[in-house]
């Protein structure tokens, strides 16, 4: 997908080595506003340490970070936040324990004037934001540790959108959900984009990749093999990518096969 608009993240020739190890090897890519990408390849091949390093939680070897066209440096997840930059990991990082407010505001609590936690403010911003994309989530006050996994994935959703997220990285997040969940999830995921947010999306579910991204990049052994409008490939071409690193040798785009 092409945007007249300035692209809201450029990775620019970014490396991650590791002595001899080169697991992110010179890899550049662009998101734009509204846009949804999907960062695919094995384990191991250098995707989920692409985007830690777009998290902050990774620090470069070589390469270049611009958003919004400035280029940038991080230190920490704090750095890459107060840019606009969250990150839904799989495991969603969320603390069984505590409730959907305590999760939502953790690290970043509402506080009274007089220094204690405002726990009343922060249900009442809670069930604010988890009604946008829930309406029927209910269980605010109990531990997060009994909520369904749709649940737990809209709090971690709502922390994003709460603190002005621009540019969202989302790791497999329909993995272990059901049907219903799944589609719940998705839906989400258009609304963001609606909403012009620019999404990266790490997932092994074609399904979700097609139903979902604009274009997807394949990463193979820390190199990026593959970028493309989601209308020009099929899954045999993405898995051809992922597998062999390239595509196809009588491969053509299928939206150039489609306009003959």
């Amino acid at each position: 997908m092409t945007s007249p608009a300035p692209p809201l993240v450029e990775m620019i020739g970014i490396e991650k080595h590791f002595g001899g190890v080169h697991a992110v090897n010179g890899v550049s890519l662009k998101l734009f506003p509204g846009e949804i990408v999907g960062v695919l390849g094995h384990n191991g091949a250098g995707k989920s340490c692409l985007m830690r390093i777009l998290s902050g939680a990774m620090l470069p070897t070589g390469g270049e970070i611009r958003i919004r066209g400035k280029t940038v440096s991080f230190d920490s997840p704090n750095d890459a936040r107060d840019l606009g930059i969250e990150t839904i990991y799989q495991t969603l990082a969320l603390a069984d324990h505590l409730d959907a407010p305590a999760n939502l505001f953790l690290g970043r609590e509402i506080k009274t004037r007089f220094g204690n936690l405002d726990d009343a403010r922060m249900l009442s911003e809670a069930r604010k934001v988890l009604a946008t994309l829930n309406p029927n989530f209910r269980n605010l006050t109990d531990p997060v540790l009994s909520l369904s996994g749709g649940q737990r994935q809209v709090i971690a959703i709502a922390r994003a959108i709460y603190f002005d997220v621009k540019v969202l990285i989302m790791d497999e997040p329909t993995a272990a959900l059901g049907p219903s969940e799944t589609a719940m999830v998705a839906d989400l995921v258009r609304r963001l984009k609606a909403q012009g947010i620019g999404i990266l999306l790490v997932s092994h579910d074609m399904h979700d990749v097609f139903e979902l991204c604009d274009r997807v990049v394949v990463m193979n052994k820390g190199n990026l093999v593959g970028e493309h409008d989601i209308e020009d490939v099929t899954k045999d071409d993405i898995l051809s990518l992922i597998i062999k690193g390239e595509l196809p040798l009588d491969w053509t785009p299928r939206s150039a096969e489609m306009a003959q």
